[in-house]
């Protein structure tokens, strides 16, 4: 008896021990300093600010995810290594059979990071014009720097089935390029950069409610007064070499941080 009771005693501080490293290894700090992340996309952190925007958007890892058009991946790195069963990500990517071919090609490379690094396991791929997920079974639908590729009727169909995807109580977390109160929909098409009442104003056309705003992206010593655009920023610097380090030094662009939900 007393056999048995020690080898139960052993089996239980075994599991104890294995649990421990498990649950705080993917805590969101860890993710964000997880060396599965490229060194590339660790250099935009400071400008990106993943801990505190994902805090802000209340994210857990239990949770399941869509990511609006993640591009080539730099949240959904963090996001892969932070949800965990039962949760998941839905990475809303361009259109499978887009007529663009930089969109193709986009969403294959998209695809084959996902299929090739098992982080990436809970990552399943849809096209960002589908219905996202089956209603009322997501718990958030993010977007980081996307509001301005989308203004005409793809913005209201992108809200709409978010919306329609969500949980009740489900979030709407939206960081993007800010422009200047009363800028015209043909300049924030033209610079890249979106006002925050435009984008508020889309949110609740289609039945989200405003819940808080944030400074968190925020950056004064961005102008918005570039002839290219946002883009004269980095990481694209559409110039390249000219005045590269003024832009440099500006670093990435001013961002609005607005978190929705559906009540």
């Amino acid at each position: 008896m007393k056999n048995h009771k020690t080898f139960t005693y052993i089996l239980f501080l075994n599991a104890i021990l294995f649990l421990i490293p498990y649950s705080s290894s993917h805590s969101l700090e860890d993710a964000i300093k997880s060396k599965d992340r490229s060194s590339k996309n660790v250099m935009r952190d400071r400008y990106r600010n993943p801990y505190e925007t994902l805090s802000f958007f209340e994210i857990e890892q239990n949770m399941k995810v869509v990511e609006l058009s993640p591009g080539g991946g730099w949240y959904t790195e963090i996001l892969a290594n932070y949800i965990h069963s039962p949760g998941e990500i839905i990475a809303a990517h361009f259109d499978k059979n887009s007529n663009r071919d930089f969109y193709v090609r986009m969403r294959k490379n998209f695809e084959n990071k996902v299929n090739e690094n098992p982080l990436y396991k809970n990552v399943s791929v849809v096209d960002l014009s589908s219905k996202l997920a089956e209603p009322g079974t997501v718990d958030a639908v993010l977007t980081f720097r996307n509001l301005h590729n989308w203004i005409g009727p793809q913005i209201d169909l992108i809200f709409s089935n978010a919306h329609k995807a969500l949980k009740k109580g489900g979030i709407l977390g939206v960081v993007e390029h800010r422009a200047n109160p009363g800028t015209s929909l043909e300049e924030m098409k033209r610079t890249g950069y979106v006002t925050e009442e435009y984008a508020i104003k889309i949110a609740e056309k289609h039945g989200f409610t405003l819940i808080s705003k944030s400074e968190i992206n925020s950056n004064p010593k961005d102008t918005k007064d570039y002839i290219r655009g946002v883009w004269t920023l980095p990481p694209v610097l559409r110039l390249k070499e000219k005045d590269k380090q003024k832009y440099l030094d500006i670093g990435e662009s001013d961002r609005m941080t607005i978190l929705f939900k559906k009540l």
